[in-house]
């Protein structure tokens, strides 16, 4: 006796998965790699790094410490 084999109504995606990403998917990283790569570029914008002191003197200290 043979087993009857059931088909698909229609052909599966080829991936077995929905593959397509919204448009943010790929906006918001482009976008925080172009606002990341200025920055690089350009320093002087970066106005956070002109902050406290005290975090240098940190980094300072820190770097003596691991120099020993």
């Amino acid at each position: 006796m043979s087993a009857h084999t059931h088909t698909r109504p229609h052909p599966a995606p080829r991936g077995g998965v929905d593959t397509r990403l919204p448009w943010w998917a790929l906006a918001l990283p482009t976008l925080a790699f172009l606002a990341l790569l200025t920055l690089v570029l350009n320093p002087s914008d970066a106005h956070a790094t002109a902050g406290e002191p005290a975090i240098t003197h940190l980094v300072e200290r820190a770097q003596e410490l691991i120099a020993r």
